[in-house]
């Protein structure tokens, strides 16, 4: 059973491990503000190692994709099925969060995204992108970029 994120009263259960804890745990609490707010989601984290799968099928976007290896441990996924979309997140000891937005109707939107909390640099694996800036009250600064999908690749849903 996972844990439904609070935005309201953010909390780094979870997360305590990372050197960046408060903001990504504010940056987490963005993402369950956005889901609640959007599509009357309930975002819900579990542990990454209670779901072996999902984390395998990110893994695999990102090395078929992109040949990205996230150097950094993976703490907590979050999976949202809501209009026909496929989401993933993925909180990483780093500070990092790589989301996957996946359209399951054929030549929908599928991409990558990445969003740095605040205090973390820049991991190497993603030197080559250029990072947006954008403000949150939950988060801080949170820096992000993505890249779209091109292969196939089944979530299994």
């Amino acid at each position: 059973m996972g844990q439904v994120v609070d935005f309201v009263t953010v909390s780094t259960q979870g997360l305590e491990s990372s050197p960046v804890a408060d903001a990504l745990a504010g940056l987490r609490a963005n993402e369950a503000r956005y889901f609640k707010n959007k599509y009357d989601h309930d975002f819900t984290v579990t542990p990454a190692e209670q779901d072996p799968k999902t984390l395998a099928w990110v893994t695999d976007i990102l090395s078929s994709e992109r040949d990205i290896t996230i150097a950094s441990r993976p703490l907590e996924i979050a999976i949202a099925d809501v209009d026909g979309i496929h989401w993933v997140h993925v909180f990483y000891e780093s500070g990092l969060a790589v989301n996957v937005l996946y359209t399951l109707a054929e030549a929908g939107k599928r991409a990558v995204g990445f969003k740095l909390s605040q205090g973390m640099p820049i991991p190497d694996e993603l030197s080559s992108f250029k990072f947006a800036r954008q403000k949150s009250k939950l988060a801080g600064e949170i820096r992000g970029t993505y890249f779209v999908i091109k292969q196939e690749h089944n979530p299994g849903v």
